[in-house]
């Protein structure tokens, strides 16, 4: 008797482990050995994580796109191509570019199906992209790795849709929604600790058995005078021989903060991004923070970058423009240096004739000059281009 309708050869509805999509498929979050439940929207509650999404998603929309041609073996850039129009002036009449790239790749960090968009083809090309809402383009994982999708009950051409994916097919919530659950217990905890006054709980204790009702009244009483941040430290009045005592801070209590600390550190981990860019500053110094920021370019965001150029190239392109076409990212952007130290580096990269002074122009949005096209170093002699021009010998005063 086969009681699930779905084939057991795919795993998009695979019981054994649910996704973050299926939860959001049935309306039920994914629970958390501390009994949590952590989702996508969950978890972006808590600030660590808000934080690592928003600089993975935006880092990567930031960066200038470029559609490019490969030509005689080297790649060059087609701005006449239609994609390249969509980058410039917007995916659709509601949506520009740099949203369409920072919603797929922030989704894509929170969703077990990645980050996804269906691209409407009309005769001439690309017409439009259009990113729906999370979890309305269902998708459908074989044993191949190969994916369906759907939208409405209705099938998508695989060539149709931008699709990227996290590795180990889950998104870093998931893989680390234990951690997540504890910086949300955390939070809670630490919201509950402030809303009664920040004061450790205590014992009322009386020498007289007080029956029900005097217990009730003598909680009302205290409960109006001692409790919430407005009534912390005034002096509380006893009677009838009754002591309060108050109770000692837990270890949990007197290391809050060093678990909030560890806590931002493990979401960090899971996302791979520096804590420093985090704003978990306690180990940031002058000497290592650029050191981590480099870190963050190269394994944090960099593969980020190339799951992304092979998405849209595999979705933008059809068969034939893959071949010899493809969307790049400017990664120069996030590495600029200051106008100092550009300079300095363009200065050498000339003299040593690896570019020329219209190539280091064009990285600078400067137009070129003339004779700028010469590979030569102007430092070597007065004919060389781009050398100062020679003075002329001034007369000799005696004569």
């Amino acid at each position: 008797m086969k009681i699930w309708p779905f084939n057991r050869e795919t795993k998009a509805f695979d019981l054994a482990v649910w996704s973050s999509e299926i939860a959001a498929l049935f309306g039920v979050s994914i629970s958390t050995g501390s009994g949590v439940s952590v989702s996508g929207s969950s978890a972006l509650a808590v600030p660590a994580v808000q934080s690592a999404v928003r600089v993975i998603s935006e880092s990567a929309a930031s960066l200038r796109a470029q559609v490019e041609v490969k030509e005689d073996g080297r790649w060059k850039a087609a701005p006449d191509h239609d994609v390249q129009s969509l980058i410039n002036t917007g995916v659709s009449d509601w949506c520009s570019w740099y949203e369409l790239v920072r919603d797929i790749v922030a989704e894509c960090q929170i969703s077990d199906a990645g980050g996804l968009a269906w691209v409407n083809r009309s005769e001439s090309g690309v017409g439009e992209i259009i990113k729906y809402d999370s979890g309305l383009i269902k998708t459908e994982r074989l044993n191949t790795g190969q994916y369906n999708y759907s939208l409405d009950n209705r099938g998508l051409a695989a060539a149709d849709i931008i699709h990227m994916r996290s590795g180990f097919t889950r998104c870093p919530v998931t893989l680390a929604r234990e951690a997540i659950g504890v910086a949300i217990l955390i939070e809670k905890h630490t919201g509950t600790f402030f809303k009664n006054g920040a004061r450790p709980s205590g014992v009322l204790e009386t020498p007289k058995d007080l029956g029900d009702e005097g217990v009730k009244r003598m909680i009302a009483a205290w409960t109006a005078a001692h409790s919430g941040a407005a009534n912390s430290g005034k002096t509380p009045i006893l009677w009838g021989g009754t002591v309060y005592k108050p109770r000692a801070f837990s270890s949990v209590d007197s290391q809050l903060l060093e678990l909030r600390t560890f806590a931002n550190i493990e979401i960090a981990r899971a996302f791979r991004v520096p804590p420093s860019m985090l704003f978990e500053m306690g180990r940031a110094t002058w000497s290592n923070a650029e050191q981590m920021g480099r870190e963050f370019l190269v394994y944090c965001l960099e593969p980020q970058l190339q799951a992304l150029e092979a998405a849209l190239r595999r979705a933008l392109f059809n068969a034939e423009e893959r071949k010899t076409h493809r969307i790049i990212f400017e990664r120069d952007d996030l590495t600029r240096a200051d106008l100092g130290a550009r300079a300095t580096a363009y200065s050498s990269l000339i003299a040593a004739r690896v570019i020329n002074a219209n190539e280091a122009r064009e990285w600078e949005g400067l137009p070129p000059y003339d004779e700028g096209n010469e590979f030569a170093n102007p430092n070597t002699g007065s004919n060389q281009p781009g050398a100062a021009a020679p003075q002329k010998d001034k007369p000799d005063a005696t004569e």
